[in-house]
């Protein structure tokens, strides 16, 4: 049957491309990755707030919120639980890193079983609380979609990247009811290079999941902001941006700190059980940081201030200023921890959803303190939205990203001049500081990020050492004696023999010209090969990356180098040369994509 389906997709393949060309073809997928995406986006978003309504809304009880405690380590639990039974091949992964991994490393390969398993996972950790964001999942299940789309239909690394962005452009504009945020997201964030050629596919592609998305979950995210910017207030929108802009130097310090803690502890129900105990006592004290937490900026955008602390324990302080002004301090040092805590023990989502909301809370806080202060009179609301904007831009470093995903999401486009400076301003300030951005850095920290701005570390980045290796050169064991491989030694057309013992272990290097010294000696009766040897030369493993490997021939000045496995068994050659090839090869195939 397999076999028959291989077949099929085979004869599939040629008919199509005899009839119409991959860049046409393009088109006609992205359409489909659309409307693939668009149905994932609403299928998520339905399952996670149908679990939150009924935990918060359904479900009637007098202490429900002494639940708190117990909600968010069931979600995790559950979570954990389904990928250890469920997910048998291949690895499981959370967040926009392994998306970036996979274009740099893995030839846009993106496992197939993300498709579901993101929406899964995300749809049940946030449902039951976890203090993260659906948005990094639904990208990924829709980058799964146009990865899984694009091998099978044999396409190449350049078109079954742009369908993997595709993908991802698609399940943010139907998450978010945001098609220019979804390609603008794509290009900023996934894509290495942008040229006029991907643009056409993403756009029809986010255009069509918005469309799906919208047929099928119509909800309208935020409360629209109407009123435009005053010019008097554009000091305080410039203190809004430092102010974000220093919390997401905050929140990158946390990020390595907690997760470096959550990573010492190996036994993954230990993380659930510690994961879930903190998180249950964070929500219970500040339920605003339950799930997404939408809601609570929805309410402060609607003008509805109380509601931040009459649902907490701190209920009887609601109609105090200051009380109202330190619990929502407290709910934005805490929302970050919460969102990290959620993921390192094991939950999945993302942190588009928790730096919007910690953006939109900074705001809220510093236009709250300004009104009640007397210093000025500024709309709340547009103060939240600018804060949203500058932290997703800021902690992201994506800009655009920020600036049209509020605009579009908010109808805030009567406030782009402020989303523009708040965003920036906060982004520079990240920038001083952190020059990758939190996903990006532990890709740069392991030397597998693809830049545009280092066109060669992006086509090596390509490469796989594995798919480079030579397997055909003669091999020489170390006590043959060299008489009996002369004749081999002599037909061979190699200048260099690897050398092992009888266990395949590798041992060093022969080279024809020392043979052939000996030849012309006639001192080869009594000479083994190892008498011969260059044990000068030591072996690089498999998974070494190409470009470690070609800085290592330029060091040493060698034009081959012996391959390992990571137990010193010989693999076999590579050469500058199979490099060189292959590093033409994917510029050319770039060239004929982009013409």
């Amino acid at each position: 049957m397999y076999i028959k389906f291989v077949n099929f997709v085979d004869r599939f393949n040629q008919y199509r491309q005899s009839k119409i060309s991959n860049k046409n073809f393009l088109i006609i997928a992205s359409i489909l990755v659309g409307i693939l995406a668009g149905l994932a986006a609403s299928l998520l978003k339905g399952i996670t707030h149908r679990i939150e309504h009924f935990l918060q809304t359904d479900l009637q009880w007098q202490y429900k919120y002494y639940l708190y405690l117990l909600f968010p380590t069931i979600g995790i639990f559950l979570s954990v639980l389904y990928v250890r039974r469920f997910i048998k091949k291949g690895s499981f992964e959370t967040g926009l890193t392994p998306l970036l991994y996979a274009i740099s490393k893995k030839s846009s390969k993106v496992e197939p079983h993300n498709s579901y398993s993101q929406i899964i996972t995300s749809a049940i950790t946030v449902g039951f609380g976890g203090s993260t964001g659906l948005e990094a999942p639904i990208a990924t299940s829709g980058a799964s979609i146009g990865s899984t789309l694009g091998r099978f239909l044999g396409l190449s690394y350049r078109e079954t990247t742009l369908l993997l962005a595709c993908g991802a452009a698609s399940g943010i504009a139907g998450a978010f009811n945001s098609p220019i945020a979804g390609i603008v997201f794509a290009i900023e964030i996934l894509l290495p290079e942008f040229t006029i050629p991907v643009f056409i596919p993403l756009l029809l592609s986010a255009a069509t999941a918005s469309v799906v998305a919208r047929l099928f979950y119509n909800e309208q995210l935020f409360y629209l902001v109407t009123e435009g910017w005053k010019i008097n207030a554009l000091g305080f929108y410039v203190v809004l941006a430092v102010l974000v802009g220093l919390y997401s130097i905050y929140f990158g310090k946390i990020n390595g700190r907690i997760k470096g803690a959550f990573y010492k502890i190996k036994n993954p129900y230990q993380k659930v059980a510690l994961g879930g105990f903190i998180l249950g006592v964070l929500i219970f004290l500040f339920p605003t940081l339950y799930g997404e937490g939408y809601i609570t900026i929805n309410n402060l955008l609607k003008g509805d201030y109380n509601t931040v602390i009459s649902n907490s324990i701190f209920a009887q302080f609601s109609n105090l200023p200051l009380a109202v002004i330190a619990f929502l301090i407290a709910t934005i040092m805490l929302k970050s921890v919460a969102t990290l805590v959620t993921l390192s023990a094991g939950g999945n989502g993302g942190t588009f959803a928790p730096s919007l909301i910690i953006g939109g809370l900074i705001g809220f806080t510093l236009a709250y303190c300004i009104n009640i202060s007397g210093l000025a009179q500024v709309n709340t609301a547009n103060f939240i939205v600018a804060g949203m904007a500058a932290a997703l831009g800021s902690l992201m470093h994506a800009p655009l990203t920020g600036i049209f995903l509020i605009a579009e999401i908010t109808g805030g486009y009567i406030l782009m001049v402020p989303l523009m400076i708040t965003t920036a301003i906060a982004y520079l300030i990240n920038r001083s500081v952190n020059k990758y951005s939190i996903y990006t850095k532990p890709l740069v920290d392991k030397g597998e990020l693809s830049h545009h701005s280092d066109k060669d570390t992006t086509v090596l980045n390509m490469m796989s050492l594995r798919s480079l290796v030579e397997k055909n050169h003669l091999i020489l064991m170390a006590n043959d004696s060299l008489r009996d491989r002369l004749n081999s030694v002599l037909k061979s057309k190699r200048n260099v023999f690897p050398v092992v013992d009888i266990n395949g272990k590798f041992k060093g290097v022969v080279y024809v010209d020392t043979i052939l010294e000996q030849v012309v000696a006639d001192q080869t009766s009594n000479l083994q090969v190892n008498d011969l040897m260059c044990t000068e030369i030591s072996p690089v493993t498999i998974n070494t990356d190409v470009k470690l490997v070609l800085n290592r021939m330029e060091a040493d000045n060698l034009w081959v180098l012996p391959v390992v496995d990571n137990f010193g068994n010989y693999v076999g050659l590579v050469s500058k040369a199979s490099i060189f090839s292959k590093y033409r090869f994917i510029l050319s195939q770039q060239a004929d994509y982009l013409a």
